[in-house]
């Protein structure tokens, strides 16, 4: 296991508070992508949720272009793009667009679950040009083999009304470098996959820190080697909420447990509340337990035993890169088109972690 500091890297859900607008969301956004890009952070990827008026990551090549015109050395991504939701052509062709425009730069995180409630996925898949879940492996495949520089064929013939003969898709023309996938999961399914066919791998420990350990042990022990990856590769992701006090850490962070307590419980979910919202609100025993439960697995505290947990982390776990995705919520007074308090968990965590 490795005994190093770790790399650091972001993964953000663009969170639009009760005073935001969608907008307001976005331009905190890239405030805090630029920060993160002057404080050496390796990696930013965005998430793909649908239907939340809390979440402003709706469609990641969309942010992930914006995000990586504001930005110049980091990598930007997709944590992940929700596949089943998408035609693996149109994927790989706007990837394809993105490190075309972007070199060496951009990541295709790819997840298997819808990212929303069954009506909106149904939406989703009203056009019919969306993939299966069933159908998810073929269409990792194909999507890597689009992005190929050399592309894809296709054999058309044995139907009525087809050419007996091959057909040539590639994502681009004249293709120079390819996006890094990533296959990513909060099941063993994933892991198992990622695995079989040696692409890096990244497990959702954010989402409730449970069943780690064995889908690493899996994506470790049953990885196969494959042209583009010799070893296996995955890293760590984490709740962070940072601040100079233990104190002002967790009354940032009561708004975001708040949130996913209501999540947990069926309850409806309105924009993230500011720290003053949050204070003044009731909850029942039910949502306190479970809120309880996820501050215990959070890390929210002040930067030194901040990083130390993050340092303890990567070596439990054995990776040697960990992305925080910042919860932080603001005080009332914030200027609406920033978050100063995703920004000081970043910048506090890089001066521990440098």
């Amino acid at each position: 296991m490795t005994t190093m500091t770790p790399r650091l890297s972001v993964l953000d859900l663009v969170p639009v508070r009760s005073n935001q607008s969608s907008g307001d969301a976005i331009a905190a956004t890239i405030a805090l992508a630029k920060r993160a890009d002057e404080l050496g952070y390796g990696r930013y990827w965005v998430a793909e949720h649908h239907n939340m008026t809390a979440v402003a990551a709706t469609n990641p090549p969309v942010l992930i272009g914006i995000i990586a015109a504001n930005t110049t050395s980091m990598r930007v991504g997709s944590g992940g793009v929700m596949l089943p939701n998408h035609s693996p052509l149109v994927v790989a062709e706007q990837f394809a667009a993105l490190e075309a425009a972007f070199p060496r730069r951009i990541d295709l995180g790819i997840g298997r679950a819808p990212g929303s409630d069954p009506i909106i996925t149904a939406l989703l898949r009203s056009s019919g040009a969306t993939s299966d879940v069933d159908a998810f492996p073929s269409n990792v495949r194909d999507i890597a083999a689009l992005l190929n520089p050399d592309g894809a064929t296709l054999h058309l013939g044995g139907g009525p009304g087809t050419d007996n003969r091959d057909y040539a898709v590639t994502a681009t023309p004249r293709a120079e470098t390819t996006p890094e996938i990533w296959l990513l999961g909060s099941s063993d399914y994933s892991a198992r996959l990622a695995a079989q066919l040696g692409l890096p791998y990244v497990f959702a420990h954010h989402f409730s820190g449970e069943g780690t350990t064995r889908a690493l042990e899996l994506y470790r022990s049953g990885f196969t080697a494959s042209e583009t990856l010799a070893h296996p590769r995955t890293f760590l992701t984490v709740n962070a909420i940072v601040a100079d006090t233990a104190a002002e850490a967790h009354a940032l962070a009561l708004p975001q447990l708040q949130q996913m307590a209501r999540l947990l419980t069926g309850l409806p979910l309105g924009p993230q509340p500011t720290v003053e919202e949050a204070a003044e609100t009731n909850v029942t025993p039910t949502m306190q337990e479970l809120m309880d439960r996820m501050s215990a697995r959070w890390i929210i505290d002040a930067p030194g035993q901040a990083a130390d947990r993050i340092r303890e982390l990567a070596k439990t776990f054995g990776v040697d890169e960990v992305m925080v995705s910042p919860g932080a919520s603001a005080h009332a007074s914030a200027e609406r088109r920033s978050a100063p308090g995703r920004v000081r968990t970043l910048e506090l965590l890089a001066a521990e972690l440098a």
